[in-house]
């Protein structure tokens, strides 16, 4: 494999099992949905800290951020498939979060997929800002600016991610299928299990999808 993720979370699973099991599991899905948040877990903005969008000129400095640089053309072509069409509403919707020179640290995205479900995506903190709570407060910002009930995709990979998530009150759907995606939850729990420490996975929670939910996602291409 010649390239090495940066991402703690790799480090995680890598540290566990077999590097090839992190890759295989990067395919596989999972949603999550929020209908209520934890106000438990919101975290206020560190000192220096600024929460604010992302300008149409910043494209490609939101495409450097929301991923690492081998998917820049995979994010491009999701861009011009999903976003392209809606770019007013796409730079209503993505936010940076910066540090105290004003460079990006972290980004994140509301959308409403399909034009009817309220989704968080694109949620990435940069390798140098990991383990300082930049996601906590990244999600903070964006979950008081959200519409419930709030769904998100995301990858057992993601494992730090999805904790946090957790701790949001999100909790993983249980339906086999959502849109034209299989739900990996059952494939994806060991991996959970293995890589989280047990308090984390044991609060875990799973809800079944809105039957509306399901339809919209039955209705066109993934946007989630």
């Amino acid at each position: 494999m010649d390239y090495i993720p940066e991402n703690q979370d790799y480090l995680a699973f890598t540290a566990v099992m077999e590097p090839e099991i992190y890759w295989k599991a990067g395919n596989y899905n999972l949603f999550m949905i929020c209908e209520k948040p934890e106000a438990a877990a919101f975290r206020p903005l560190a000192a220096g800290f600024t929460f604010r969008l992302v300008r149409p000129e910043e494209l490609d400095l939101w495409k450097a951020t929301a991923v690492e640089a081998p998917f820049i053309p995979d994010v491009s072509a999701y861009f011009n498939r999903v976003y392209a069409g809606r770019q007013e509403e796409f730079f209503r919707q993505a936010y940076f979060l910066c540090d105290g020179s004003g460079r990006p640290s972290a980004t994140g995205l509301l959308w409403k997929a399909w034009g009817k479900v309220s989704s968080l995506g694109w949620i990435r903190t940069l390798p140098a800002y990991e383990g300082r709570g930049i996601g906590r407060m990244l999600l903070s910002a964006l979950l008081e600016r959200a519409e419930y009930p709030l769904f998100l995709h995301t990858q057992p990979t993601s494992a730090r991610a999805i904790k946090l998530y957790s701790d949001f009150g999100f909790r993983l759907l249980t339906d086999p299928v959502v849109g034209e995606r299989e739900n990996d939850l059952q494939k994806s729990l060991p991996l959970l299990q293995r890589v989280l420490p047990e308090g984390d996975f044991a609060a875990l929670r799973t809800a079944e999808a809105p039957e509306w939910f399901l339809e919209a996602a039955r209705s066109g291409p993934s946007e989630l």
